[in-house]
């Protein structure tokens, strides 16, 4: 069985606009995958990378196209400048890191909790909206609350996930790495992923 480390942030609409597909790609391969929240501050900061407001106004309004294209192409309604937009994404990411430590379905989660933010326009912070998104995600979020490691455990693994993004070359999200080290950065790479997956 080969297993796909996945880089990503809740935040990032590349990785919402691709979640669906890697899921599906990943069960078709019998594929397992590490889902590894990555805190992209410090991943851009060390690659070279920066945040959208830093970002030339030029490359700003590439992005917002490009998403526009991309909505259209997959049909996945998302909103281009959702009014949450970033938001804090602390509270939800633990749940995920949480999930992927008990077994559970945290890719499926990590995706509603995506369309919370781009689709539905709500919060990656607000405790209502994460119960939403658990429970389209078909989620124990209570169960998967009890069995949590304290807050100061799931941010060492958030970082952990960070570094080992870093010391196998991510820089960008999503990012899906193979055993062998090669990386498909972008939702727009998944077909040659699904390729190396054999499907």
């Amino acid at each position: 069985m080969t297993t796909v480390e996945y880089y990503f942030t809740l935040n990032s609409p590349w990785s919402y606009l691709g979640s669906q597909r890697f899921i599906a790609m990943t069960k078709a391969a019998n594929a397992s995958v590490l889902v590894k929240p990555a805190r992209y501050g410090p991943i851009f900061a060390q690659t070279g990378g920066l945040p959208l407001p830093k970002r030339s106004p030029q490359r700003q309004a590439y992005r917002k196209m490009e998403l526009q294209r991309w909505r259209d192409h997959l049909g996945i309604p998302i909103v281009l400048a959702p009014k949450g937009f970033p938001s804090d994404e602390v509270a939800a990411t633990r749940l995920v890191i949480a999930a992927a430590l008990q077994g559970r379905d945290a890719l499926a989660f990590a995706m509603e909790l995506g369309r919370n933010l781009w689709e539905l326009e709500k919060t990656l912070s607000d405790p209502d909206d994460i119960v939403a998104a658990a429970q389209r995600a078909q989620l124990d979020l209570a169960a998967v609350r009890t069995a949590a490691p304290p807050d100061a455990e799931l941010d060492k693994i958030w970082d952990k996930n960070t570094e080992e993004g870093l010391a196998r070359g991510v820089f960008g999200a999503p990012a899906y790495v193979l055993p062998g080290g090669e990386i498909f950065w972008g939702q727009d790479r998944l077909e040659f992923l699904a390729r190396a997956l054999g499907v």
